[in-house]
């Protein structure tokens, strides 16, 4: 047998079980009550026997709010949908059900205790007809944060509201339907602790107004109720003349309790009822209960607000970096509610009057928790105005993560204050749970002079990673990148560093053009909540184009001579070996435009110097001799 089924077979002979003792009590309920006697469990009327969806289809899961939770603490959930019934029970996939408070039709609140194990869990709802429905993975048990720097004792900080006791209404209603002034009434209130602590030596009070108690001074001791607990219990009141021509008759409800440090709350409650309309004389008031008393009614019909999901902005929080808080608020009740107030943090209805009662339409913000995070730009109140039934709307706070916030998981407690079109005060108390992660400060830069690089060439790249941060961290692998070149041993294993430890990359590369290179450094680490992640950076650097290479000096020949710009040495003609000069090379190509021939000097023929005066026939003339027409030379 697994545990749902095991879960199963627990709630539903109990179910069972409540069912016959009230067939068995229900002819003691029809007697005649007497006006001094103290009602108790035995002279309750019976509980109307819940009905259930004719139509199996009917049944379904929307969502599951908050959609993760730490293990480590009782969490409660709010599970949304339709089809649900008094009797419904919430199931964790392979774990087991979970405590369930039946809300409406639409809205369940179940209880996820300490201990379930970490993992991801489908959310199913369990009819006591059997109907079904399952939403897959809805949601995430994690453990909490790893082990961080040890803090400085200090001394223990009082009960923060977050995890103070919260009562609240849960559902409440009347033996008759409708009020009729003078009657003799029995009312039944059940309300639950909402918070996250224990509420001890609980008292409720019915302060006269519209109703005056009939017995035990209108006071009810209920003892301690654990965190998501909640108690049902009886006053029988009686219905004042003053109720003649009014449309709506008001029970004022206050309840006190204490922590286990012996710190004080109240928590104050309006309930309103309809009043029978009065025609003619008015209808006659009764001393007594009539003969057949009416079954309680079912929940009254209320608006449910509810944070139907959230984001931050960044996504990802760290301490003392300021956030957007965006939350999907829906009404999810079947009733309208009117002048809507946002509480982030947790507040209370009322400001307060003398005697403690909250004064109407008014709130109060100021008792909320902000150990680990603060309103910045505005109040943490906000003026939503009014939601029809089945609306919803998106609402941002702005916040800061404080400095000295630890990474973990932390809840966040909103309230919302609001009434419906009777009048009547509602306040519902919700978590959601935000992430502080701790990134890691790191520097990525040049542990000397940025190198000078050239295109086409390879050359260094001296890099570095520093914990710039003051606590140690351990790193994955240091890499860099670049488009437009090509990079060898650019990725390193770092390691442990403590503060102000460095670790060197020598990478080397190769660009592939002159300009500005982007370097994309980067290093990988895992973090607060066991994931990969990852730090980037990018530096540029300036690429040169490269140099063209030129000889020094000119270039030799085999026989030591430079060689002309043809790029050959001079060769031996078959002068003699002599070599010809450019004078030589000048005249043979006039001597060729005469017709007197441009071959090369021969052996035998004279070989003339550059620059000497030539005659007639060609033959060499001493310098500076005057030559005659006959190609003589004269004295």
């Amino acid at each position: 047998m697994n545990k749902t089924q095991h879960s199963l077979r627990r709630v539903l002979p109990a179910a069972l079980l409540a069912l016959l003792l009230a067939l068995a009590l229900y002819p003691a309920a029809g007697r005649a009550q007497d006006a001094t006697a103290t009602p108790t469990a035995t002279t309750a009327p019976a509980e109307a026997t819940p009905t259930t969806p004719t139509d199996n289809g009917n049944l379904s899961i929307n969502s599951v709010q908050p959609g993760t939770v730490v293990n480590t603490g009782d969490t409660e959930i709010v599970v949304t949908g339709t089809g649900f019934v008094n009797g419904s029970v919430v199931v964790l996939s392979n774990w087991g059900g979970l405590e369930t408070t039946y809300v409406s039709r639409q809205v369940l609140r179940a209880n996820v205790p300490t201990g379930v194990p970490a993992g991801s869990y489908d959310v199913q709802v369990v009819n006591p007809d059997a109907a079904t429905a399952v939403l897959r993975g809805a949601l995430a048990v994690v453990p909490p944060a790893g082990p961080t720097d040890t803090p400085e004792p200090s001394p223990t900080p009082a009960p923060t509201d977050f995890i103070r006791p919260l009562l609240v209404v849960q559902s409440y209603g009347a033996s008759a339907p409708q009020i009729t002034p003078g009657q003799n009434l029995d009312f039944e209130m059940t309300i639950v602790n909402a918070g996250q602590a224990a509420a001890a030596n609980v008292l409720a009070t019915f302060v006269s107004g519209d109703f005056v108690p009939r017995a035990t001074g209108g006071v009810r001791a209920l003892g301690t109720l654990a965190p998501g607990q909640p108690i049902r219990f009886w006053q029988p009141l009686f219905a004042t003349d003053e109720l003649r021509g009014k449309d709506q008759a008001v029970l004022k409800v206050t309840t006190t309790y204490t922590d286990i440090n012996g710190q004080s709350y109240e928590s104050s409650f309006e309930l309103s009822f309809p009043v029978v309309p009065q025609a003619g004389g008015g209808a006659a008031a009764t001393a007594t209960p009539t003969a057949t008393p009416t079954g309680t009614p079912g929940p009254r019909l209320r608006p449910q607000l509810l944070v139907t999901g959230y984001t931050t902005d960044p996504e990802q929080l760290q301490p003392g970096v300021p956030f957007a808080l965006t939350m999907n608020v829906s009404n999810e009740g079947e009733a309208n509610a009117r002048n809507v107030t946002l509480i982030v943090g947790g507040g209370s209805a009322g400001s307060g009057s003398v005697d403690g009662t909250p004064e109407a339409g008014g709130v109060s913000g100021a008792g909320g928790s902000f150990t680990e995070f603060a309103p910045i730009g505005s109040s943490n109140v906000s003026r939503l105005g009014n939601l029809r039934a089945g609306d919803g709307l998106d609402v941002t706070q702005q916040l800061i993560v404080n400095t000295t916030t630890k990474p973990g998981a932390y809840p966040v407690k909103v309230s919302f204050v609001y009434t419906d079109d009777t009048g009547a005060s509602f306040t519902d108390d919700q978590v959601i749970t935000l992430l502080v992660f701790q990134q890691p400060q790191v520097e990525m830069n040049f542990y000397t002079t940025a190198p000078t690089l050239f295109a086409g060439e390879t050359g260094g790249l001296p890099l570095q990673l520093v914990n710039s941060g003051r606590t140690s961290a351990v790193f994955g692998n240091f890499s860099v990148t670049a488009e437009n070149a090509d990079l060898l041993n650019n990725a390193i294993f770092v390691g442990a560093l403590e503060p102000g430890g460095f670790f060197p990359l020598d990478a080397m590369i190769t660009p592939f053009e002159p300009g500005p290179l982007d370097l994309q450094l980067s290093v990988t680490y895992t973090d607060d909540f066991n994931r990969p992640a990852i730090v980037t950076d990018t530096l540029t650097i300036e690429v040169l184009e490269a140099a063209p290479v030129e000889p020094e000096g000119p270039v030799l020949g085999p026989d030591g001579l430079p060689i002309d710009d043809g790029g050959e040495a001079p060769v031996d003609d078959g002068s003699g070996g002599s070599q010809e000069s450019l004078g030589q090379r000048i005249w043979r190509f006039i001597r060729g435009l005469l017709g007197l021939g441009s071959e090369p000097a021969s052996g035998d023929q004279p070989t003339f110097d550059e620059g000497a005066p030539i005659d007639g026939s060609g033959g060499a003339i001493e310098e500076g001799v005057p030559i005659d027409g006959s190609g003589e030379s004269v004295p």
